[in-house]
């Protein structure tokens, strides 16, 4: 019987030495957002955090990733940003919730792994972490030979937060009146780029390097802005006593994310053109003639995150916000919900 060659795991396609390469390049940049609570973190079967300084604590926890947008990274060879989007958009997922983020768990799996763009893309989550006071605590680097297409890859993540029970966010406290405020965002965050990717590359034919005159840009920087956390204004608004709830502007964009904050029975009424809506929005609305509808559920339009504010309150949120160099919009109030009408009516 002829001699076997041996084949080796490196033959199947996965390169064990390589994500070793990976770990020990990003490890410094991991550390550095261990906060006090951790336990046991990076290189252990599974993460340890110790929860302390809670009388009635509650949990509070979401999952997401980066979606499409991971198709601009690919085109453009920028991976330090797209960690940053993933941890921004969980924190705020938490923080309209009332919750102080804890820690981070990322999971990012490939084809073929490169250890300079798996360090690239952690160094992004680990610099987040970092800004929001957020353990990044752990992960999976998954190489998956033939799964994903040559030089792309997967990036999701799982945060989780605490907040005392009497300090949940929860909306109850909503009434007719309150001023709806709005924070800007820093652009199409990460939503909306299934359709922004179709209007851009197919039906205009740009490129990442294709210069918007308009936009005073390149459409590839212009996509590739980081989706911004709001957890310090958030939080200050809620330690000063001046929220009644919170709306994080993601997939669904105003249309479906504000309901998410409001009682049963009440609306928000959003003043149109209270806001200057982003150039780069308009430029995708023109070249794709999109329909109102969809332009309002598939994009945020430069609101990024919504507070409801009491009415007698408002004059104190906005010393509060334009301290923080903060800048905000009044773009409506709630209301009750019409017979017949929808949760948020545009006027």
């Amino acid at each position: 019987m002829p001699t076997r060659k041996s084949i080796r795991y490196a033959d199947a396609g996965v390169n064990i030495d390589e994500a070793g390469r990976a770990v020990g390049f990003i490890k410094a940049a991991v550390k550095k957002t261990f906060t006090r609570g951790v336990l046991a973190g990076i290189g252990s079967f599974g993460a340890m955090y110790r929860l302390s300084g809670y009388r009635r604590p509650v949990l509070v926890s979401s999952a997401d990733g980066v979606g499409t947008k991971l198709k601009l990274a690919f085109l453009t060879g920028r991976h330090d940003t797209v960690g940053q989007d993933l941890v921004n958009h969980c924190v705020n997922d938490i923080a309209v919730q009332g919750a102080e983020p804890l820690f981070f768990l990322d999971y990012f799996a490939t084809g073929k792994l490169d250890w300079r763009v798996a360090a690239a893309v952690v160094s992004g989550l680990a610099k987040a972490c970092e800004e929001n006071g957020c353990a990044l605590i752990g992960g999976e680097t998954a190489e998956m030979p033939g799964f994903y297409a040559e030089g792309e890859y997967d990036l999701a993540g799982f945060i989780v937060g605490c907040a005392e029970r009497s300090r949940l966010l929860t909306g109850d406290k909503i009434q007719p009146g309150d001023v709806l405020v709005g924070l800007p965002s820093t652009g199409l965050h990460t939503n909306g780029y299934s359709l922004a990717r179709k209007l851009v590359f197919e039906v205009a034919k740009l490129t990442p390097k294709s210069y918007v005159p308009e936009l005073d840009a390149a459409i590839g920087d212009e996509l590739m802005k980081v989706h911004r956390s709001y957890l310090k204004p958030l939080r200050r608004m809620q330690k000063h006593g001046l929220l009644g709830g919170a709306a994080h502007i993601t997939g669904g964009g105003i249309t479906d994310n504000t309901p998410r904050m409001l009682p049963k029975g009440l609306a928000a009424r959003i003043d149109w053109g209270s806001w200057p809506v982003p150039p780069v929005f308009e430029f995708l609305k023109r070249i794709g003639a999109v329909p109102d509808e969809d332009y309002r559920r598939t994009f945020n339009l430069g609101i990024g995150m919504i507070f409801a504010v009491p009415q007698k309150k408002i004059a104190r949120a906005a010393r509060l916000l334009e301290r923080m160099g903060e800048p905000y919009h009044l773009i409506g109030e709630v209301i009750r919900q019409p017979r017949g009408k929808g949760r948020v009516i545009y006027a």
